[in-house]
């Protein structure tokens, strides 16, 4: 016991950070700064909660993206408790620079790269996780990077389409708060958050990797595309009525609408 004392050091509770079910600490391990995360008192002795801690424990120990919180060790800790170990990522949440009018346009430009990126590959992961809001993204004090603080604990063999539809609306939500904060007028990002927010679920972007590629102006490279190959097909048709090959009107009138009914089908 004594031993495991000397390993934690500087040990400090910061309820600004704390969440539904657990309180939150920053330490030193052995020297380093780490974030502490362990079940509130009035939960800790429950087998549920404690069922629930180790099962977040388990889902997140394996993830391994630059933007979410990266789990360390899962350990008792003299005084506290059984505990989650995390990075430290000391540094201010979306939600804080909101309400003080510090939100720039180097956050909107990682809620943009950033956050998205965390958002895809949690849904790749296919990990239920809590509302996103401004308070569980954070902007780290020492290099200024995303972080995704409060990633969830569920995994399932896929996500539903409302799972999916949730963090859509959220991200739009997140965005459409700090774009008004910094009162930017970006027509590509405008239109991402009111697609992201239609009231209309059916309306909005399908997931992550959608909303990714109309991000990156990239959305309608498949219209596009059909547009391209009908314009070719038509083109073809022309000059092949032209030729001395041309078919009779019997076998033409064969040829084209199974012709237009296989373009058709790439339509999305």
């Amino acid at each position: 016991m004594a031993e495991a004392a000397e390993r934690w050091t500087e040990i400090e509770h910061l309820p600004q950070w704390d969440e539904e079910f657990y309180h939150i600490y920053t330490a030193k391990k052995f020297g380093k700064w780490v974030m502490i995360k362990t079940l509130r008192p009035e939960f800790a002795d429950d087998p549920r909660y404690q069922a629930m801690i180790e099962q977040e424990f388990d889902v997140r120990y394996s993830l391994a993206h630059p933007n979410i919180v990266m789990i360390n060790d899962f350990e008792d800790i003299p005084g506290i408790g059984r505990c989650i170990v995390t990075d430290d990522v000391y540094g201010d949440s979306l939600r804080k620079l909101i309400d003080e009018k510090k939100v720039t346009s180097a956050h909107i430009e990682q809620l943009r790269h950033q956050l998205v990126s965390a958002l895809e590959y949690i849904e790749g992961q296919h990990i239920v996780h809590p509302d996103l809001t401004p308070d569980n993204i954070l902007f780290t004090e020492n290099i200024g990077n995303l972080k995704l603080i409060d990633v969830g604990y569920e995994q399932r063999p896929r996500l539903s389409h409302q799972s999916t539809a949730d963090d859509i609306y959220n991200y739009g939500k997140v965005l459409t708060e700090a774009l008004d904060a910094v009162d930017s007028k970006d027509p590509v990002l405008r239109r991402v958050a009111r697609k992201c927010t239609d009231p209309d679920p059916k309306r909005r972007f399908r997931d992550m990797q959608q909303v990714h590629l109309a991000l990156e102006g990239r959305g309608n490279s498949m219209f596009y595309f059909i547009i391209i190959a009908f314009l070719a097909l038509m083109l073809f048709l022309v000059i092949w009525l032209k030729s001395p090959y041309a078919p009779s009107p019997t076998t033409l009138n064969a040829i084209l609408p199974n012709s237009l009914c296989l373009l058709s089908s790439f339509i999305p």
